[in-house]
């Protein structure tokens, strides 16, 4: 930054808000992947800070790492800002080392055995991302490769680092004041989602439904004590996504580095091999049993709903901690009432045999114990059996308004099959069979959408179809240990 004049830091703000924004690539049913988190967040800090005369610097410290600088608006200045810098370069024992290239340092060696300690002279001839070569007057040696356990230790700090984050304003001031500026800015490495548990009830006709908000952020910097919320919808945003402001961490490697003309040659180290991956196992996925027992409901602290525009924003009651590369979670929902409807669910098509999916349907109104605009997230099922309480299956849903009709796939009817025989008796025609058998103990209630090829009408069918999203739709009551049928044909125009 070229402005002349005193430079005024402010370490920290006096307060903030963070207001996260989910990723809108990531699918409702996925987990987010808190190593490269692509939501982001809109921070407001309030500082206040004392501007000299004249031309200056002020130093916004502990700004997000992830900032985006071009986003960032100040307010409260006595003239506004001339310019502004993002100063990205961030002190670790990574960028350190990398800064003091060629510059004099201390090599400190220990005894593991002895616990001795002896310093020497030594300069840095390598770059951070391999083996770490020094020369001392013994010649070229290779740092924390030998029996001892060897540390740097630095003579000064190189120029242009900073310890944290830094946003760097100029201000031409027309007389010395005390400011209250608010500083605000978008910033990437931030996320949330929305998990929805449901215990069913006795019957499965109701259950307890609670909800729960997960903040997740893969930043260096923490906001404590932050006036937080989150923003439900998918808002528009297209940017060219920075990179966060991070720096790997120092790793020294052993390795065979010959010395030719009197320099080392650098032979490149191979990368650590990956680290597997556990596969966790899949939940047991069966039918839900229509058993179960009451449990006492809590009432936790929870998030309040607001409007903002066609999205919706849910505000945490109290300043909670946004903690660096660390999640959280707060309640959207504490265990309420809701009422459900069980249901199995299929496509009538093809020539196949199948499990349907059992479904939960829940309607998000007031009068079924919801009635509030539902972000998108997973649903968990749980069913309690014998004083126990497992899990019958796990789906996810789309953001939901007031008045929407809520469908979750959960499971497959381990207990209940649908087979559909089709057959082509005269060009254009199809004739379709679809037998469906109940093994449970109790009756259930199927669904069928029933598929139609472009131009098709059905002309004739052994029951009542009905029509949902434009496409006929096949509602049959199963009984216990029964079995249903229905025979249609289909006709494409000639």
């Amino acid at each position: 930054m070229g402005a002349a004049g005193p430079v005024v830091t402010s370490a920290a703000p006096d307060s903030v808000a963070v207001s996260v924004y989910r990723d809108t690539d990531r699918g409702a049913d996925a987990a987010m992947e808190l190593s490269f988190l692509g939501g982001y967040a809109l921070i407001t800090e309030t500082r206040v800070v004392d501007i000299p005369a004249g031309r200056s610097v002020l130093r916004f410290e502990g700004v997000a790492a992830g900032m985006l600088p071009e986003s960032a608006l100040v307010a409260g200045l006595p003239a506004g800002v001339r310019e502004k810098n993002l100063d990205a370069a961030l002190l670790s024992p990574h960028s350190l080392y990398g800064g003091a290239f060629g510059r004099p340092v201390t090599l400190r060696r220990i005894d593991p055995k002895t616990g001795a300690t002896r310093e020497e002279p030594a300069i840095i001839r390598s770059a951070p991302d391999g083996a770490a070569i020094v020369q001392t007057r013994a010649g070229f040696e290779i740092a924390d490769c030998g029996p001892q356990k060897d540390q740097l230790v630095y003579d000064g700090l190189p120029q242009g680092l900073n310890a944290r984050p830094t946003l760097s304003v100029a201000v031409d001031a027309p007389r010395a004041a005390r400011a209250r500026v608010s500083l605000s800015y978008l910033a990437w490495g931030f996320d949330w989602q929305a998990h929805y548990v449901l215990k069913l009830a006795p019957g499965a006709r109701s259950a307890e439904m609670t909800a729960w908000v997960t903040l997740a952020s893969s930043d260096s910097t923490s906001f404590p004590a932050a006036q937080t919320v989150v923003i439900g919808g998918r808002p528009n945003m297209e940017t060219q996504r920075g990179a966060q402001v991070e720096t790997p961490d120092l790793v020294m490697r052993c390795g065979i580095y010959p010395v030719r003309g009197g320099r080392p040659e650098l032979v490149p180290v191979p990368p650590p091999p990956p680290v597997p991956v556990m596969a966790m196992p899949a939940p047991m996925m069966a039918d839900i049993m229509v058993t179960a027992t009451a449990r006492k409901r809590v009432e936790p602290v929870t998030v309040r709903q607001e409007a903002l525009g066609d999205l919706k924003l849910y505000r945490v009651p109290m300043p909670t901690t946004v903690a660096a590369h660390a999640q959280k979670q707060v309640a959207l929902i504490a265990a309420r009432p809701v009422k459900l409807q069980l249901l199995y669910k299929a496509d009538v098509f093809g020539d196949t045999q199948l499990h349907p999916r059992v479904a939960v349907r829940l309607h998000n109104r007031k009068a079924d114990g919801l009635g509030m605009a539902l972000p998108a997230g997973k649903v968990s099922v749980w069913q309690p059996v014998r004083g126990a309480t497992f899990p019958a299956g796990e789906g996810s849903m789309a953001d939901k308004a007031q008045g929407e009709e809520i469908d979750v796939e959960v499971a497959d009817g381990q207990k209940v099959t649908l087979q559909v025989r089709a057959a082509e008796p005269a060009p254009g025609r199809r004739d379709v069979r679809a037998e469906l058998t109940n093994a449970n103990p109790w009756p259930i209630r199927f669904e069928g959408r029933v598929p139609l090829f472009a131009g098709e009408r059905i002309v004739t069918s052994s029951a009542r179809l009905g029509r949902k999203n434009g496409l006929p739709l096949w509602v049959v009551t199963v009984p216990a240990h029964g079995r249903v049928q229905l025979r249609f044909a289909a006709r494409a125009p000639s």
